[in-house]
């Protein structure tokens, strides 16, 4: 079943200078972006910092309003739902932030931080079964139950997204954007928190929009992938067809930076020339054909559209087949 559909969402920031703070410009942080979440399913965002990934999760959560386009949650068309409209559909939609560090109140005790949502949505709850459901959560994503009574800052840097993961999880939502969730993480304890993730959505049947710029990350948990560049997807498939067949040489210049575990195995690095245009001024044309090696004339004039080469697998280029 269709829990979350995207279609052609738009977000631009103005860009304002002078006296007066006059509009010169619009940076285009998500331009024409669409994709589809089943419930069960795990979609990821991948791409460089800066691509508009975490602006088009937060956009869906409808913490910043859409430029354009539209988001349908649950048969609900939300774009332009406003905070009471929304209020109802907010237990259900949830995020996990990427830096555990900053994403909880250093004043509260993870009871608190985990509680307030119950709080908030089931006011009948009395205090004992709130603490009792507290307890269950922090048990559930690996943690003492009588962390309850501590302070974020005795936590370590693994343990503080667990708690951010029991929070995101306290209202039995449907989806959940997570949103570099590891990318903050030392590389030991990635391993842990994305097989967490993994067993939560086995449990709970939850749904994830998985943003990340790490290609190793996202093939552990994706069911689907799409590749952004400069507010646009590039490649979207499966991830077995993505990662056994890219088309996009966007996504081969990602997939060779890749580390392969087997030393026998020698791939070929993609060096990409230049760095990212400013969206505030995008190129013509197709928005990789600056760095692209294999770039013709018409790539710098007609944007290409996302187009189906494979059951499931579009890719926005003149040359894929």
């Amino acid at each position: 079943m269709q829990l979350l559909t995207v279609e052609n969402l738009k977000k631009y920031f103005p860009v304002k200078r002078g006296l007066f703070r006059r509009t010169v410009g619009h940076v285009r942080a998500v331009d024409d972006v669409s994709l589809k979440v089943d419930s069960g399913q795990c979609v990821s965002l991948v791409g460089e910092s800066g691509c508009g990934k975490t602006t088009i999760g937060r956009t869906i959560l409808n913490l910043m309003k859409a430029d354009g386009g539209r988001i349908i949650f649950k048969n609900h068309d939300i774009t332009a739902f406003n905070a009471s409209l929304m209020r109802p559909l907010r237990r259900h939609m949830q995020l996990i932030f990427q830096d555990p560090f900053a994403s909880l109140n250093p004043r509260f005790t993870v009871g608190s931080i985990i509680g307030e949502g119950i709080s908030i949505y089931e006011p009948a709850l009395g205090r004992g079964e709130r603490a009792d459901r507290v307890r269950e959560l922090l048990e559930t994503v690996g943690l003492p139950p009588d962390s309850h009574r501590r302070y974020p800052h005795e936590f370590s840097g693994g343990q503080r997204q667990r708690i951010g993961i029991a929070r995101a999880i306290a209202l039995n939502p449907e989806f959940i954007v997570c949103d570099e969730p590891v990318s903050a993480l030392d590389v030991s304890v990635q391993a842990q928190i994305i097989n967490l993730l993994q067993d939560l959505r086995d449990k709970f049947g939850l749904s994830y929009l998985f943003i990340a710029h790490d290609l190793a990350v996202v093939k552990h948990i994706s069911d689907h992938v799409n590749v952004m560049y400069l507010g646009r997807i590039m490649e979207s498939a499966p991830k077995a067809e993505l990662f056994d067949d890219p088309r996009h040489p966007y996504t081969l210049a990602l997939l060779s930076a890749v580390p392969v575990p087997d030393p026998k195995v020698k791939r070929e690095r993609i060096i990409l020339k230049g760095n990212v245009p400013s969206p505030l001024n995008p190129p013509s044309g197709c928005p990789f054909h600056p760095r692209c090696s294999k770039a013709i004339e018409r790539c710098s004039k007609e944007l290409p559209p996302l187009r189906e080469v494979a059951t499931g697998h579009e890719v926005r280029c003149w040359l894929a087949d």
